[in-house]
């Protein structure tokens, strides 16, 4: 009895021994730089934002028959506008441009009462969007003014717009919200959603993961897209497949079908204009890039690149399985690099892995003016719920900027660290583990922090809408979320 008693003690030594080694933090020597000479885009229109809720609000009383007559007028002189621009090239600063702009902020709060005027509205959008769209082909995007102007133009008209339709019943589940053009395309095509997609087609998504709204927000230029995925459609069997790279598994393959049900708030889908001196000489030159991706996925086990370095192609994230398809062949995505400048946010994604913050995100890739936008989908609630998810991270990134840190239980380090190792085993098998490979234990400890972090400022914001919307009669604009979401942050 003796002897047992003796042997269960040193087992409980030995694995209080282990557990108290499995305590000591490992020092990460790895340095976070941010872009240097770079600096955040920032709106200052907080008063432009207001007065389009205060003339909602005033809109809302008016008689049908007044305010089918601003309608009216507003239609008519935003086409007078639309007519006034040039069919050739225009500058990027053109005062014509930033009247159009202006003009669309301002009659949003008309539009914003009846499906049939949102859809008119939203078209006139779509219009303008598409017109900046082939227009930028001759401007210089990496001028850091040009990109400033594209990015309001297309990032703001946007937002109007999805304010318009979150205050009427014109989203649905089957059809995109925009339409912007039909690129044209000699390579084989499916149907996603409506919309006919062509093998070489980028598919820009935003996922419903706390970690995606980082990425998505996580940018001097934020954005509403996390994830990149090519598509590739066998040529014999008309197959499509998705290719992208997972934090879970690295690149992968997958369904249409499992595209979709993976939790997408919003999708775009971006198509390689036939312009292109590249495409001249060879029109199947997205469709061999993809397949050439495809083949590669196939071939190998291609691990998920944390560190977001789009010049090594030995690991790849999202980003990077398109840009690299593409270089291969000649053609570099992403003309303007994007950049990651502020430290709050440099910090919390150097948590998280990444040491490059001169990469390739996903939501800059619409400003490529390589690329057409074909659609843009998403719907209703998934909207309000994208702009509940981005309006608690930007007031968490303010409190990163602030100096806060992503703190994790360390209490629990010696069973991440058991983990990690169970999960490091089964990926040499192939199999997926708790923790994804390439993260170690104490940032997949980190992860949890943020996820709760953002968790409960997202409640927060959700019961605020709710009462928002209770006591207003309409759903609480943008802004206002980002006004509760900072409350909640706060109180956090």
């Amino acid at each position: 009895m003796k002897k047992i008693k003796k042997i269960l003690l040193r087992i409980i030594i030995g694995l209080a021994a282990l557990y108290l080694l499995l305590l000591i933090p490992t020092a990460d020597e790895s340095v976070a730089k941010a872009a240097a000479g770079k600096t955040p885009f920032v709106w200052n229109q907080d008063l432009v934002w207001h007065e389009m809720e205060n003339d909602f609000k005033e809109v809302k009383k008016l008689p049908m028959q007044k305010r089918d007559s601003f309608i009216q007028n507003w239609k008519i002189l935003i086409g007078k506008q639309f007519n006034n621009l040039p069919d050739t090239s225009i500058a990027y600063n053109d005062v014509r441009l930033h009247k159009i702009e202006m003009s669309l902020f301002n009659a949003a709060p008309y539009f914003a009462l009846d499906s049939a005027d949102a859809r008119s509205y939203i078209v006139s959008c779509d219009i303008f969007r598409g017109y900046i769209k082939e227009k930028s082909t001759k401007w210089d995007v990496n001028d850091s003014a040009v990109k400033n102007i594209l990015y309001r133009l297309f990032y703001g008209v946007r937002a109007a717009a999805e304010e318009v339709m979150l205050q009427t019943e014109v989203l649905n589940n089957t059809y995109p919200a925009f339409s912007t053009q039909n690129e044209k395309s000699t390579a084989p095509y499916t149907t996603v959603f409506g919309v006919k997609v062509h093998s070489g087609d980028l598919l820009v998504s935003r996922g419903g993961a706390e970690v995606s709204a980082l990425i998505s927000r996580g940018n001097d230029y934020p954005g509403n897209f996390s994830h990149v995925a090519l598509i590739y459609i066998d040529e014999k069997t008309n197959q499509p497949y998705l290719i992208e790279a997972h934090i879970e598994k690295g690149v992968a393959l997958s369904s249409v079908e499992k595209y979709i049900a993976d939790k997408k708030l919003r999708f775009m889908v971006l198509r390689l204009r036939n312009a292109l001196p590249a495409m001249q000489k060879d029109s199947l030159l997205p469709h061999k890039a993809a397949k050439a991706a495809y083949e590669a996925a196939l071939r190998r086990h291609i691990p998920y690149d944390f560190k977001m370095n789009f010049y090594d192609s030995t690991a790849m994230f999202c980003s990077e399985v398109a840009s690299f398809a593409y270089k291969t062949r000649g053609v570099q995505l992403w003309q303007n690099i994007s950049t990651i400048s502020s430290p709050g946010i440099v910090n919390w994604l150097h948590d998280f892995g990444v040491e490059n913050f001169v990469t390739q995100m996903p939501s800059d890739l619409e400003y490529d003016p390589q690329l057409s936008i074909i659609a843009e989908w998403c719907d209703k609630e998934a909207l309000y719920k994208d702009h509940i998810d981005n309006a608690a991270m930007d007031a968490l990134l303010e409190k990163a900027n602030a100096g806060e840190k992503i703190g994790y239980n360390t209490w629990m380090l010696p069973v991440a660290r058991v983990l990690k190792a169970w999960s490091w085993i089964k990926n040499q098998f192939g199999k997926e583990g708790i923790i994804p490979e390439g993260m170690s234990a104490t940032r997949a400890l980190k992860n949890e922090t943020f996820v709760a972090m953002h968790k409960a400022v997202k409640e927060k914001v959700q019961q605020q809408a709710d009462a928002f919307t209770k006591q207003n009669g309409y759903r609480p604009p943008y802004w206002q979320l980002v006004k509760m979401a900072g409350l909640g942050a706060k109180e956090y």
